[in-house]
């Protein structure tokens, strides 16, 4: 059966957030240069924790209290909603306390592993959690109404730093897709700055040190 509501941006952040958990991972694995110094500098963690942040925070404040009010009455669904705000504020505290470990003093490496590895974990758990329990849900509850409220406050969250965020996002999308969201993110007059300018600034970041990849902890 085909879905009520276009969930194309969503899926593609999710997809976003995916792809750069595997190089966090590559980043955290290194031995030389120590990662946590990476980390500091890296604009793919910058980035990575902006758009997290942009969708989380959206769905913190706009989708869940929505998908409560159309579940009243059905405690077992509700539970699934209560779960996913559970892991929403579990990878919150995880990201502080990556970040008091980049800035504070010298914890060891195997702090920083463990924590990043559990960010990496739980994010991945998160997204396909979310994904299989919730998303169905949205689908068959929520009011067009309600979906796109949704829709503009997780456009106004992205967009407002949209010369370094939808560059990202879109990042080996594909073609069709990218104008698909393209259309749903941006007036027509931005598109064009977002093709000659936000697209090649981004590609030239090397946002993770790529040129350190080769060494590794076993």
């Amino acid at each position: 059966m085909r879905d009520r509501f276009d969930m194309t941006v969503t899926y593609v952040m999710h997809n976003a957030l995916r792809r750069e958990l595997q190089h966090l991972a590559r980043a955290a694995a290194r031995v030389h240069p120590d990662p946590r110094s990476v980390l500091r500098t890296a604009a793919g963690w910058e980035l990575f924790r902006r758009a997290l942040h942009a969708h989380h925070s959206a769905e913190d404040t706009v989708l869940w209290p929505s998908l409560r009010q159309a579940l009243d009455g059905r405690p077992l669904d509700l539970t699934r909603v209560e779960a996913i705000e559970a892991e929403h504020a579990a990878l919150a505290s995880l990201l502080e306390a990556i970040d008091q470990a980049l800035v504070g003093p010298d914890n060891g490496l195997d702090l920083f592993g463990e924590l990043t590895g559990s960010l990496i974990t739980g994010l991945r758990g998160h997204l396909r959690h979310e994904e299989e329990a919730v998303f169905p849900l949205v689908q068959g509850v929520l009011s067009k109404e309600q979906w796109e409220h949704f829709g503009r406050v997780q456009t106004q969250r992205i967009v407002a730093d949209a010369v370094r965020i939808v560059p990202w996002l879109l990042d080996g999308v594909a073609e069709r897709t990218v104008a698909a969201v393209l259309a749903q993110l941006l007036p027509r007059s931005a598109r064009h700055a977002y093709v000659h300018r936000w697209q090649p600034a981004y590609a030239a970041l090397d946002r993770w040190s790529q040129g350190d990849l080769s060494v590794t902890r076993p």
